[in-house]
């Protein structure tokens, strides 16, 4: 039996480029979904819930960064891989949307191979994450993680985190007492075959801190190296 297309959302209002990746997705095998706006993208992901959002971040309507605010804010599609493509050199831009839940993000100019490459690779990578063993769960100091179900709680009470956030939490509690690099967490988190940044994990482990404020001293800064959650 043929498989059924992987739909991606492309989210971009300069029509040049729209059809440049739109063009190149379809030659591999991608079913590309357009919107040339902040609101028609929002309604799109809404109703066809793509594979993933290829998204700009400068678009008329609503710009980039709250049409990713609402996705992760969507119980429906929230867990929808986000790859943002962003002006050369704006890292605030960047920075704010890693803090939001972005998976990935490409500079401009760019080229559609490699647009296309990083796709492949973000999907391989959440298929390998549907496959994975059996749930498991953790329990520190009053928080506990369901892997099966996605969940985290503090004291009883909902946290309610990104997947990245959510992986990188995981693999701080599955190597709780042992040192983390950075390398080490970008390899679990994003795989080692994606262009993200050291900075990212910094970001991320900042959002963790804020939203489960005991993790502020619960989990170590190693300097130079990367992070640890202190045992006990």
């Amino acid at each position: 039996m043929a498989s059924v297309p992987r739909t991606i959302l492309v989210v971009e209002d300069e029509k040049e480029i729209q059809d440049l990746l739109a063009h190149y997705l379809r030659k591999e095998g991608f079913t590309p979904i357009l919107a040339t706006d902040g609101e028609m993208a929002i309604s799109r992901a809404r109703k066809e819930k793509p594979d993933l959002v290829l998204l700009d971040i400068l678009l008329p309507q609503a710009d980039g960064l709250e049409v990713l605010r609402t996705i992760r804010s969507d119980a429906d599609i929230s867990r929808t891989p986000v790859v943002m493509l962003t002006a050369k050199g704006d890292e605030t831009d960047r920075v704010i949307g890693l803090e939001l839940g972005a998976d990935d993000y490409i500079p401009k100019p760019f080229s559609p191979r490699e647009v296309v490459a990083r796709i492949k690779a973000i999907l391989r990578r959440s298929r390998a994450g549907a496959a994975e063993p059996a749930p498991a769960a953790f329990t520190y100091h009053g928080l506990r993680m369901d892997v099966g179900r996605h969940e985290v709680s503090y004291q009883g009470k909902p946290v309610s985190l990104t997947s990245k956030e959510f992986r990188i939490l995981q693999a701080l509690l599955s190597s709780a007492g042992r040192v983390l690099s950075r390398e080490a967490i970008l390899a679990k988190v994003w795989g080692d075959d994606t262009h993200v940044i050291d900075r990212t994990v910094d970001v991320h482990i900042a959002k963790l801190r804020r939203k489960i404020p005991f993790l502020s001293k619960a989990i170590a800064t190693v300097k130079d190296v990367g992070y640890k959650l202190r045992e006990g």
